[in-house]
């Protein structure tokens, strides 16, 4: 179904109350002869003055030199085109002879390719709405139209098309909204119904005694937001339907360790664990983290990766197959078709949205339905959150740790780079480390920006063999990738300079200072992951914004990351300010494409359709009333029914 993306508003105005330069329609009578003028090779300008209402004003017509016989004196004229307000001139884009005409007041404008006109366009449209709307199947049932005061198929399509007035168009838009939004959020509903009704999971009887010594082993106290997350965790564990849940938080708000209490109570259930991340440096954090929590409580632990010798491989992976390893911690690897379990019953991807859902799928294949655990540092709004993962529950961790120090972050222009290096310096000769972050490898000849090959000869010379320096960009091989990051992490280098493929999860707490070059360039929510790097050990952290940004929004950008370190904060305002683009990519993550409907926009109308589509799919009423057949059509066509997309 096509819809215009804008309506030209044709309604006459006053002339007094139109701001300079906006687009507007009048109505008056011509009165002065035509003049031309002809400029260059087929150029010309054909003026005439304009009474429109109390104001005498010129009308300019460019390259439109034939309409000198049209236009005489006296006649009524309606044009449309942007005010010169300072000069007294429409410059005009279309007219029409005689008075504005009722009916339209709002002209719809469509995306179009491959030469199609507007006109041509509308005039397919509207003979396509007399010839079929009134025949239209309606998919809303009348009583939630009645319920919502929405209009039926064939008014709102018109009302989309060639609305009346303001009003009507306001109102079609709402019905559309409302039935995207619905129809998406049923299909999650029905996954999840499906999902849970299927009755498959295992059902894990963990210790709780045990849970509880193991979480006052803790060298810290869980925050009241982990202790929530542990909660609903180990209640879902029990029973007996597939976790199929999504942890969001904050870069330091305790992930890692409701990971560890959940692998431990399922471990202390008989089950064996498995925990997947991106990179193999992170896959040893992990593994070098759970370890110091986990062995003193008898658990064994093993990490696979790309880089684990043959015969220690094939030891770890006899031992998994018999059940002596409890968990296993490791990158892709983990999914290789020869890595299999003896009772694998709780899976957690770290950073899930680096893996595919194919790869996700491969290693929750390796059990009989194990409970499934997805995490991310990135903070996401509760309004995509339920549009993106609305199949998944979502738990989110809202609280940061005691003690931890939030990072000061300052803003300042690019020439000040010197002067940042200074306080940099500081730092470093103080036995700290730093990041500096730039957004490009190469000069571009499109985009005005320091690039990290530049910068890190700029930064060698700055400190004439002072420090260490490293530099990583995403053109290097994987395995250069993580040398040069386990050097820094290994305290070998004193300053990394790179771009963004510096990864999110990687602990180093000695590195306290973070310059990010043209951070203009970046959303909030990068910026804030970025500036997680730091900020990981016992010492004050600083992250400075080298940024020259030309527009509003690109201040407000800047000037919101110097006032807050929350990243959920972060996140409300980059969707605000960016879309939900900057989240997710294109194409990512399973973010629909919606005709009509905002979910940024319209999250009134996204709740009111999740809590209808829960209480709908929950009914038999939905699922046996000819009413909803069109509705239930809709989930059917999306296949969210099937055994695939309910794995």
């Amino acid at each position: 179904m096509t819809f215009p993306y804008r309506h030209e508003d044709n309604r006459l105005k006053d002339l007094a109350e139109t701001p300079h330069e906006e687009r507007v329609t009048i109505e008056g009578r011509v009165e002065s002869e035509p003049s031309v003028f002809f400029s260059g090779r087929n150029k010309s300008r054909l003026q005439i003055r304009l009474l429109a209402g109390r104001h005498l004003v010129k009308a300019v017509f460019f390259n439109q030199h034939y309409l000198r016989n049209r236009l005489t004196p006296g006649m009524t004229i309606t044009v449309t085109g942007k005010w010169d307000r300072g000069r007294q001139i429409i410059n005009v884009s279309s007219f029409k002879e005689g008075p504005k005409q009722d009916g339209d007041d709002f002209e719809p404008v469509y995306s179009l390719k491959g030469g199609m006109h507007q006109k041509t366009f509308r005039r397919y449209i509207r003979s396509a709405l007399d010839a079929v709307a009134a025949e239209l199947e309606d998919c809303l049932p009348e009583k939630i139209r009645a319920e919502y005061r929405l209009p039926g198929i064939a008014e709102a399509l018109v009302g989309m098309h060639f609305p009346r007035d303001a009003q009507h168009v306001k109102h079609a838009r709402r019905r559309f909204v409302y039935e995207e939004l619905l129809g998406y959020q049923l299909k999650m509903q029905a996954m999840k119904k499906i999902r849970k009704e299927a009755g498959r999971g295992a059902v894990l009887h963990y210790d709780v005694d045990q849970v509880r010594l193991f979480i006052e082993s803790l060298p810290f106290e869980l925050t009241g937001a982990q202790k929530r997350v542990v909660n609903e965790l180990c209640a879902e564990l029990k029973e007996p339907v597939r976790m199929n849940r999504l942890l969001q938080g904050d870069v330091g708000s305790g992930k890692t360790a409701v990971a560890a209490v959940a692998l431990y109570a399922a471990i202390t259930a008989g089950a064996q664990g498995a925990l997947m991340a991106p990179t193999e440096i992170l896959a040893e954090q992990h593994a070098q983290t759970l370890a110091e929590w986990l062995e003193p409580h008898g658990v064994t632990i093993a990490l696979l990766s790309g880089s684990t010798k043959t015969k220690a491989r094939r030891i770890i992976l006899e031992k998994l197959a018999s059940g002596e390893l409890d968990l296993v911690i490791g990158t892709h690897a983990l999914i290789q078709p020869d890595v299999s379990f003896k009772r694998l019953g709780l899976v957690i991807t770290d950073e899930q949205h680096r893996f595919g859902v194919a790869q996700r799928r491969v290693l929750k294949e390796k059990g009989e339905d194990p409970d499934v655990l997805f995490m991310t540092a990135t903070p996401i709004p509760r309004t995509l959150a339920i549009t993106a993962f609305g199949e998944m529950d979502v738990s989110v961790l809202d609280e940061m740790p005691a003690g931890r120090k939030p990072i000061e972050t300052y803003w300042t222009k690019r020439e000040s780079l010197h002067a940042v290096l200074r306080r940099m310096g500081d730092e470093l000769s103080q036995g700290r480390q730093a990041y500096i972050i730039c957004p490009l490898i190469e000069e571009s000849d499109k985009l005005d920006v320091q690039n990290a090959v530049d910068m890190y000869e700029q930064i060698r010379q700055y400190f004439g063999g002072r420090f260490r320096v490293g530099l990583m960009h995403g053109r290097l091989h994987p395995d250069e990738k993580e040398e040069v990051m386990r050097e820094f992490a290994e305290g070998r280098l004193d300053a990394l300079v790179s771009t963004t493929v510096v990864e999110v999860g990687v602990n180093v707490p000695n590195a306290t200072f973070m310059v990010i070059s043209d951070a203009e360039r970046f959303g909030l929510s990068q910026l804030h992951q970025l500036r997680g790097r730091v900020g990981r050990g016992a010492h004050k952290s600083f992250c400075v914004l080298l940024a020259d940004p030309k527009t509003e929004i690109g201040k407000e950008r800047m000037q919101s990351m110097t006032e807050t370190n929350d990243g959920f904060r972060l996140a409300e305002k980059d969707l605000e300010l960016r879309g939900p683009g900057d989240f997710f990519g294109k194409r990512q993550s399973g973010m629909p494409d919606f005709k009509v409907a905002d979910p940024v926009h319209d999250y009134r109308a996204l709740n009111t359709a999740r809590v209808d589509a829960e209480r709908l799919v929950a009914g038999e009423e939905f699922w046996n009333d000819p009413e909803y057949a069109c509705l239930r059509g809709m989930i059917e066509e999306s296949g969210a029914l099937s055994d695939e997309r309910i794995d």
